[in-house]
């Protein structure tokens, strides 16, 4: 990145940011990507100073105030964190109401449908709902050319710390990064040797893979309504799920990744049952730590490829030590973006792969704003892809709930019923003693509810 840029202020975007611009070019008038969510937080409550601490983390995001322009004769916008631009925290005062909660989510769902202009429309909104003498609601909207979902995490949390600032119980703490020390961050990467292993890397894993499907952002149905299900998964499961991390070592996030690659292996709409053919699972990756993007909310997150086999009698055991290797190496290679390997494969422009199946895990714990209850609730995540999987929960494994949702293409709406009973069945199954020493494929067939078309 030249100093010229850095000194005006005005920044390229970046491989990700790039791509959710090249799909709002494409479809202006939908709020594609918009990312959302609200807490509620309960409790003793000291409203100006919740207000106060939004404002600042507000102030202290730049990402929150970027605007973007085209150069004239130019394709690519570039991006600007101009302090003019921070979302100013509207306070809304529900309390007369007959139904303070409905009123709330009526304005905010209301506020994620309507159309966002990333050229002419501010990128984030930042609201306080009180709700009761007690309950007030913390309204996050964005687009996702700005955050993810670590970067909404990190906002949360700073807030959280300067609210028991203004409480008078701790300091300030430190800020924020910049966001252009992220980017002469990533263009020192790119003059590395680091930047040409990782792409070895990924070019010589790639080159035996069947050709990846590719989706064509003009021609996405986004308005398509896709089938959701969620589901709290049981306490007996969330501790079988820690001693099974205690036995084989591996953290519990990665253990739910490697047996919903199982599920998917032998279930998905693709795959033949016990089918040999890998399967290309996509994994989301945060890719922050060691990294100034640890300090910085932003749009970070990349998503990598991982091709998926299952040889037959191969013990669980076997396979989550084998998978465990597989993601180790991939994850030391992992700063390399997703959209750098499509170029690198020869992506066509206005495309981009079909992250579907998909597997993610959010193992985040609410903030804490003292004296408060404090509850995240997400009401848009951006569009997904064909059949993806998360699962959230706190950072000890606890809490833990499954979110399933299916492009209604792809499969029947009985077929998606049997999938919300048939993931959760072989989890519990696979995580039960004795089933380490099992075959994959026999915990994986003869599921409660039959995947038989």
């Amino acid at each position: 990145m030249s100093e010229t840029v850095l000194t005006r202020g005005w920044m390229p975007l970046t491989l990700p940011q790039l791509d959710f611009w090249e799909e709002f070019a494409l479809h202006p008038d939908q709020p594609i990507s918009t990312v959302a969510h609200y807490l509620d937080i309960d409790g003793v409550v000291d409203g100006a100073a919740l207000y106060d601490a939004i404002a600042q983390t507000v102030r202290e995001a730049e990402i929150l105030s970027v605007r973007f322009r085209i150069p004239s004769g130019e394709q690519n916008p570039l991006q600007y964190c101009d302090p003019q631009q921070a979302p100013k925290v509207l306070q809304f005062d529900l309390r007369d109401r007959s139904d303070p909660l409905e009123a709330a989510q009526d304005v905010m769902q209301a506020d994620v449908r309507a159309k966002l202009d990333l050229l002419n429309d501010p990128v984030s909104a930042q609201w306080l709902l009180r709700l009761s003498e007690t309950r007030y609601l913390w309204y996050i909207r964005a687009h996702h050319i700005i955050l993810d979902g670590f970067g909404l995490l990190l906002i949360e949390q700073r807030c959280a710390q300067l609210y028991a600032h203004f409480l008078g119980h701790i300091d300030s703490g430190h800020a924020f990064y910049p966001f252009a020390s992220f980017l002469a961050e990533e263009e020192a990467y790119c003059a590395d040797q680091r930047y040409i292993d990782d792409r070895l890397f990924w070019t010589e894993y790639l080159k035996t893979s069947t050709k990846l499907p590719i989706v064509h952002k003009g021609a996405e149905a986004y308005r398509a309504p896709g089938m959701y299900f969620q589901c709290a998964l049981s306490d007996d499961l969330c501790r079988d799920l820690q001693r099974t991390t205690a036995e084989t070592r591996i953290g519990w996030p990665d253990l739910l990744v490697m047996l919903s690659a199982a599920y998917f292996f032998y279930h998905f709409p693709t795959m033949e049952l016990a089918s040999k053919q890998p399967l290309t699972l996509w994994l989301p990756f945060m890719s922050r730590w060691g990294s100034v993007s640890a300090h910085i909310p932003a749009m970070l997150a990349n998503i990598l490829p991982l091709r998926l086999s299952i040889e037959r009698e191969e013990t669980l055991a076997a396979f989550l030590k084998r998978l465990a290797g597989i993601l180790r190496k991939q994850r030391s290679h992992g700063r390399y973006r997703v959209e750098q390997i499509a170029a690198d494969q020869g992506m066509p422009k206005g495309s981009r792969y079909l992250f579907s199946p998909l597997v993610n895990v959010v193992p985040f714990n609410p903030p804490v704003f003292e004296g408060c209850n404090v509850r995240r609730n997400v009401l848009a995540n951006g569009p997904g892809d064909g059949f993806e999987i998360t699962f959230r929960g706190r950072e000890d494994g606890s809490g833990l709930t499954l979110h399933i949702e299916v492009d209604p293409a792809l499969v029947s709406r009985d077929a998606f019923e049997r999938h919300q009973q048939n993931l959760p069945a072989f989890i519990e199954r696979a995580l039960t003693p004795g089933a380490l020493a099992a075959p994959v494929e026999d915990l994986c067939i003869n599921l409660p509810a039959s995947l038989t078309a």
